[in-house]
């Protein structure tokens, strides 16, 4: 009986992926594409026969390095669906971490479920700390900057296909100086998720993020590791409201360094905190009062 499920896992690990992350993609792949419950697939409900085609398609291009989200469209992200395609990251689950440590924070600052200050994402991608802070802090108003035109345009879809708003804005912070804000003392949260990858940490990187993901997303040069970091955090000086926290992810490798430059910027209460897989990966700020 054919069975399609089981050919693109077959598919998959004679390209070298593992049975487990191999069951995981093909699970996935059925129930983006054919809208299958994990029941129905091992059942073999025949209904995944009809985009065989379609799904064998798909399947070869993973197999040939194409990240599994791209081919699909769409990636999971705290909950929401967020469309992805080339010229935007992919949402990592270490994101996600960051997203929940906002949300807490706010929750237990203001008591409330409701939330009415101002969150702005600095270097937005996909829109998907935007759009997840939009959907989980109810009287928000979040707005997301990029210099990436095709990263804002795939931001406002997933604003609009998640139902909420997010104002975009087309910004460069590096060639940003305080004295052309024009919102000053404004938001409770300037979030970041910058690019922060060394260009001598390509050689320990995956093929398939090198020749899909986008560069200008991922990396900064050797010299100048902090190089974002150092530029939102001057201007989150001017953009936070009093109290307002400044919230970064970060490479692992600097945790110590970035804690130092914020603290020696005058930012208050400055927290590390590692990722589910141990490493240093976030950073909490007050601004300097």
């Amino acid at each position: 009986m054919k069975n399609v499920y089981r050919d693109i896992k077959r598919v998959l690990m004679e390209n070298h992926m593992e049975e487990g992350e191999a069951k995981a993609v093909a699970l996935l792949m059925m129930e983006k594409v054919c809208g299958m419950t994990t029941t129905e697939v091992l059942i073999n409900e025949p209904k995944g026969e009809l985009h065989r085609e379609e799904l064998l398609a798909m399947v070869q291009r993973i197999a040939e390095g194409e990240p599994v989200q791209y081919v699909l469209g769409e990636a999971d992200f705290c909950g929401v669906s967020i469309k992805v395609r080339p010229g935007v990251l992919i949402p990592r689950k270490e994101t996600e971490e960051l997203v929940n440590w906002i949300v807490e924070s706010l929750h237990a600052n203001c008591q409330r479920s409701t939330f009415n200050g101002q969150l702005l994402d600095i270097g937005t991608g996909s829109g998907c700390i935007a759009v997840a802070l939009a959907k989980r802090m109810e009287g928000a108003e979040v707005e997301a900057w990029d210099v990436s035109e095709v990263a804002l345009q795939v931001a406002r879809e997933n604003a609009e296909r998640n139902g909420v708003e997010v104002k975009v804005r087309r910004v460069d912070v590096l060639s940003t100086v305080n004295s052309q804000l024009s919102t000053v003392n404004s938001y409770e949260v300037v979030v970041s998720n910058p690019p922060y990858v060394c260009e001598e940490e390509r050689k320990g990187m995956e093929r398939n993020v090198l020749e899909h993901e986008p560069e200008l997303a991922l990396f900064v040069p050797n010299e100048r590791p902090l190089l974002f970091y150092r530029k939102i955090a001057l201007l989150g000086c001017s953009l936070l409201a009093e109290g307002g926290c400044l919230f970064f992810e970060i490479n692992r490798r600097f945790g110590a360094e970035v804690v130092g430059l914020l603290e020696g910027m005058g930012y208050r209460d400055v927290e590390l905190r590692k990722d589910q897989f141990g490493n240093d990966r976030m950073v909490k700020a007050i601004k300097p009062l």
